[in-house]
């Protein structure tokens, strides 16, 4: 597997699918704003995109692939029966928590967004809507079994295309907002369902050659499907973590109004880089490392550990240096249209502003769990992120009725750097990870390229000030702009103090 590269293709298709998924957002932002519609539908939405973004994002395979990985190295026989074992309870267990979960509607709903029971037309709405969207979890769910399989036998490419379909269904029926009226929300919500079953057949049609559907419910737990399991839940939570967080955010936004579309808009823009810079390098390495962990290969272990660490805050720290600098003029040309007004634009720069402090942690998260991960341990990372949950919930709440919604991004950023950092430390004391002194000085070089970069895109934001404006009609071609010349720039200097080794392109790892 030739890591660059590997990431490369995931992170292709997944910029496509987050560049797909901003415009169904401005779209959204177009028909609905931040409107009470608007908000209703970002809580019922909140639901499957998180557990999209919790099974599809690396998660499911955090526990899936070194015990499939395990089983491989034996036989594939082994392997294709602990999969169908494993389908098989997911599809049961699943069967079932989609259907309570639609019996008792209202309740959950009323769980998710307490602020909503104040206004009965805005929860009715929200139960509604969620009850027509819930299916895609189940959808999502073994979509993401299918692209484990497919992850564990180092094909990316399907398994990072498959979330397209659903920006693509969506936007399809955006086209027709001015006809749908009110009613648009009801038609996104179908589509989020058919999307998903789209997706698993989608991913089904590719997997068959490494897996077929054997449906089985005498469904007898061996040894290594319970093991399976007992890491599954801690999994979830962990690498999830940062969704975590941002529901937890969702659901204290509740309490003001708008404050959840805000967060959403803002939530949307620093995603397209954590896409790449944690979760596609974290799904990409996992494969591998955890078949040099069970094979026992010390020296093959810490140059893929360094090596991706190294890639992630290549991606992510001139990312945040960006966000740091114009998270207005991004929020503003990328959503500032129709019915998204100059205060939303405001508001949802401050969100996004302070999840750029946060960004590295957030890859950093992905990545260091992903070592746990490899060696069959999601206790250690389930436990941090607990704390790490708790103590975001703490900080939101004390401070949410003096300073309102902007603490949840400010607390989750906190949070994710605790977070990051105890996650090294238990890793240094487990003998789980070192840096090599190459990582070391090239993180330097990536300091300061980014900070560099950073310079040179404050220039332009000021070159541009006027073009920036939020009543510039053509304000999205001068960010767009300014982005690509300072992407060059970062790049440039980037190869002349070599803060990259652009040989790694040919490496095999």
């Amino acid at each position: 597997m030739n890591l660059v590269k590997s990431t490369g293709t995931f992170g292709f298709y997944t910029i496509i699918s987050r560049l797909l998924g901003y415009l169904r957002d401005v779209l959204i932002a177009i028909f609905l704003g931040t409107s009470f519609l608007a908000d209703a539908f970002f809580v019922a939405f909140r639901i499957p995109n998180t557990f999209r973004r919790l099974f599809a994002e690396g998660t499911f395979n955090a526990a899936f692939v070194p015990s499939y990985t395990s089983q491989l190295v034996q036989s594939k026989s082994k392997a294709k029966n602990f999969a169908n074992e494993i389908f098989n309870l997911l599809f049961v267990g699943l069967f079932i928590l989609v259907l309570v979960v639609e019996l008792f509607m209202p309740i959950f709903v009323s769980w998710i967004a307490p602020g909503f029971k104040q206004d009965v037309e805005k929860i009715n709405l929200a139960t509604n809507l969620t009850r027509i969207m819930f299916p895609f979890l189940m959808f999502v769910s073994l979509s993401s079994f299918f692209a484990a399989i497919l992850n564990s036998h180092n094909k990316f490419a399907v398994a990072s295309a498959a979330p397209i379909v659903l920006n693509l269904v969506l936007i399809g029926i955006l086209f027709f907002g001015n006809y749908l009226n009110d009613e648009l929300v009801y038609f996104l919500s179908y589509g989020v369902s058919l999307a998903g079953f789209i997706q698993l057949i989608f991913l089904y049609k590719f997997v068959q050659k490494y897996y077929v559907i054997k449906f089985n419910f005498n469904l007898k737990i061996n040894e290594k499907v319970k093991f399976f399991f007992k890491k599954l839940l801690p999994s979830i939570f962990s690498s999830g973590v940062t969704q975590i967080n941002i529901l937890v955010g969702t659901i204290i936004a509740s309490f003001q109004s708008s404050a959840v579309s805000y967060l959403y808009y803002a939530d949307r823009i620093y995603q397209i880089n954590l896409a790449i810079a944690g979760i596609a390098i974290g799904v990409v390495v996992l494969p591998q490392l955890s078949k040099h962990v069970y094979l026992k290969k010390k020296n093959k272990i810490l140059q893929i550990q360094n090596k991706a660490l190294e890639l992630s805050m290549f991606l992510s720290l001139p990312a945040s240096v960006a966000l740091f600098i114009a998270s207005e003029q991004i929020i503003s040309a990328l959503f500032g249209y129709g019915s998204f007004n100059a205060e939303a634009v405001k508001n949802s720069a401050n969100a996004l502003y302070y999840f750029g402090l946060g960004l590295p942690a957030f890859a950093l998260i992905k990545i260091f769990s992903t070592f746990f991960f490899a060696n069959n341990d999601t206790k250690t990372p389930f436990y941090i992120s607990l704390i790490s949950v708790v103590l975001n919930i703490l900080i939101s709440l004390y401070y949410f009725k003096d300073i309102g919604f902007i603490i949840i991004p400010i607390a989750t950023s906190i949070s994710s750097w605790f977070n990051s950092i105890v996650l090294f430390i238990f890793l240094k004391n487990k003998n789980l990870f070192e840096f090599n002194q190459i990582f070391l000085i090239n993180l330097t070089k990536i300091t300061f390229a980014s900070v560099a970069m950073g310079i040179f895109f404050k220039y332009l934001t000021l070159i541009f000030k006027n073009q920036l404006i939020y009543d510039y009609d053509f304000k999205s071609f001068y960010l767009i702009f300014s982005v690509l010349l300072g992407l060059a720039f970062y790049l440039l200097v980037s190869f002349f103090i070599k803060a990259f080794n652009y040989k790694d392109l040919q490496l095999k790892y």
